[in-house]
């Protein structure tokens, strides 16, 4: 009887998940999900569950795992592992003729959006065409919106889209103000099931071992939302892992950690309970520079979280409501045994240290791309040597723009997904002209640079995102794109243009030269927005570095960067040899200041840790002066 019992247990935990499951496809829209689900339903006979069983137990690395959480993992891996076959099979069809997936697309957007006040200003409904849709509507930047997203943020329905937006998406802000974006439904399904889906499919291709039954490390920081006057949310368009609460068991933090709201010590939590799961099999985050500050931090206070392993206790110091603390503490057993094996680990430093932590992981999963390079460089080369990791998407607030199909692959490049967003391409050499012509997908050239512009599923129509990128090949018939940078991330003092693609390959040849330095982080500033401590009439470039294995530099080694830079840039050297443009000036600042910066700018913005990416050129004086607090020479 005690066995029949704990089946019947175990079948009702299956049928719950396979509910959740299908409530998930209902609400996307996926109809074609029935037919894996009925497979699994049909499962749980006896004989299937063996098969199940079978099938799980190789699979499973994991310690003090429940067979509930076991086989919520095992259907979830299979459910999103069908979807991400179904879904590449349609992305390799679309990139056979991506003119017509385009069209489709883009008609699909202006049809649902016809009666819309904007749709009925643009005559949405008799567009029939890509071109007739690029005769009507111009070329937009975010001030053609702005009055029209305040309208719905006050509750004003058809206004630019159909549907009620879910969230009201704030832009991380690195080119200048942030933007109030909206984000709907669509969006989402298009990310899971465009983005996600085919990425874990080239992701399971490239490094099978994901595969298995291991708990990943998500850092994910909750943000704090607000409200608009008719009650929609505003903040980054990112959900809670707890929101979910169907998908906690696949990670290493339980869920009272994500209701945290301090950055720091919802790190501390995520670190505390992965580094109680030595069978931890991906590190996961939106980005690598999230990653790095953690490693960092783990660094940090290693001490302090060896003692609580040891201890069974939640560190005292962190600022925990009652009820939070109470549930972690619960959750945490003295573990004498992993604190010393730990305690050893860090005995050796810490180069590598996240392979010897976690034995058996397989993965780094964070873009690492764009202005997060010098983060996965850094990573690869000291916390995480050894590691394999994957960049596997290219998107922004606006939504999915690609997907990376080449896991392995050194060079960050990606698949634009016909089927996301209409793009439309403004070469760069016409990207200061008023009205730029525009190229489609199946006219861009190879080697060539182009701004994108999108028409997204939440209102945006040939929409200007600012990004700057390089086409490096096709995949059959669609374009593989380069990250290069964001226009509006460029140094321009003289009209010179110093993007940031080409200054951070002048830095770093530059550190190159100075023996023992490695670069951790940096950003510069015009002097124009120095006032007073610009320290110069000529305008130039003020440069902040943190580096480390170094304290100081000679003038020599610092104007080695400007030299540098002369040798990649033509007219910077000319503007420099005319004396029109001064020397670079270069400060060092201490240990952990981009760090202490990062925190100063979000004060400033309504972004949140997870879509935070640091300003390379910044264009505040205060985060100038702040870091000019932090200049150790």
């Amino acid at each position: 009887m005690e066995k029949l019992g704990s089946k019947v247990i175990l079948y009702s935990g299956i049928i719950g998940i396979l509910a959740v499951v299908v409530v998930f496809a209902q609400c996307v829209g996926l109809s074609g999900v029935v037919c894996p689900l009925s497979t699994a339903f049909g499962l749980l006979s006896v004989g299937g569950m063996a098969l199940v069983w079978r099938d799980i137990r190789w699979r499973v690395k994991g310690e003090n795992r429940t067979v509930g959480s076991l086989l919520s993992q095992y259907f979830a891996v299979k459910l999103v592992g069908w979807l991400g076959k179904r879904q590449r099979a349609k992305l390799e069809a679309d990139t056979q003729d991506v003119r017509r997936a385009q069209e489709e697309t883009l008609l699909r957007r202006l049809q649902k959006n016809k009666n819309t006040l904007y749709g009925k200003q643009y005559e949405f409904g008799s567009i029939k065409d890509c071109e007739a849709f690029r005769q009507r509507h111009p070329v937009t930047g975010y001030e053609h919106y702005r009055e029209l997203v305040q309208r719905v943020a006050k509750g004003e329905e058809g206004v630019l889209i159909a549907d009620r937006p879910l969230v009201l998406a704030m832009t991380s802000g690195t080119s200048g103000q942030s933007s109030m974006l909206l984000s709907t439904r669509d969006t989402n399904t298009e990310f899971f099931l465009q983005g996600v889906c085919v990425c874990l499919d080239a992701m399971r291709r490239a490094f099978p071992a994901t595969e298995s039954l291991q708990r990943t490390l998500k850092l994910f920081y909750t943000p704090t939302l607000r409200h608009s006057e008719a009650g929609i949310p505003i903040g980054p368009n990112s959900s809670t892992p707890a929101s979910s609460r169907h998908m906690l068991h696949l990670y290493t933090t339980p869920e009272p950690a994500f209701r945290v709201p301090s950055e720091r010590d919802a790190l501390y939590l995520h670190l505390l309970f992965a580094l109680k799961d030595r069978s931890t099999g991906t590190i996961e985050s939106n980005f690598a520079s999230t990653i790095f500050y953690a490693f960092r931090a783990l660094q940090e206070r290693w001490d302090e979280l060896l003692a609580d392993i040891e201890l069974g206790r939640v560190s005292p110091d962190l600022q925990l409501e009652p009820e939070v603390r109470s549930a972690l503490e619960r959750l945490v057993v003295a573990d004498p045994g992993r604190a010393a094996e730990l305690r050893a680990h860090g005995e050796g430093g810490f180069e590598g240290i996240a392979r010897r932590v976690w034995p058996q992981l397989n993965l780094v999963l964070a873009v690492d791309s764009g202005s997060n390079q010098i983060y996965g460089e850094m990573l690869r080369q000291h916390y995480c040597k050894g590691v394999p990791f994957y960049s596997p998407f290219y998107a922004a607030t606006e939504g999915l723009i690609g997907v990376n199909l080449w896991p392995e692959q050194e060079s960050r490049q990606y698949l634009l997904c016909p089927r996301s967003m209409f793009c439309e391409f403004i070469p760069e050499a016409s990207l200061d002209e008023e009205n730029p012509p525009t190229l489609l997908m199946d006219q861009v050239q190879e080697e060539q640079n182009y701004e994108l512009v999108v028409t997204n599923a939440s209102g945006l129509f040939r929409y200007r995102i600012g990004d700057i990128i390089k086409i490096v090949g096709f995949h059959n018939k669609c374009p593989v794109v380069e990250f290069q940078y964001r226009r509006g991330q460029m140094l321009n003092v003289r009209g010179e243009k110093v993007s940031e693609s080409l200054f951070l390959g002048a830095l770093k040849r530059a550190v190159s030269l100075w023996p023992g330095a490695k670069l951790v982080d940096y950003c510069c500033a015009e002097s124009g927005i120095l006032g007073e401590s610009s320290g110069g009439a000529q305008p130039h470039y003020q440069v902040f570095l943190e580096l480390k294995g170094v304290r100081n530099l000679s003038e020599e080694q610092r104007y080695k960067l400007d030299h540098c830079l002369q040798e990649d840039s033509a007219v910077y050297k000319s503007f420099r040899f005319k004396g029109s443009i001064g020397p670079m000036r270069v400060q060092l600042v201490s240990e952990g200041a981009f760090q202490e910066l990062k925190g100063h700018m979000m004060a400033y913005s309504n972004t949140s840790p997870n879509t935070f990416k640091m300003h390379r050129v910044i264009r505040r004086k205060e985060y100038a002066d702040f870091l000019f607090g932090k200049t150790t020479s």
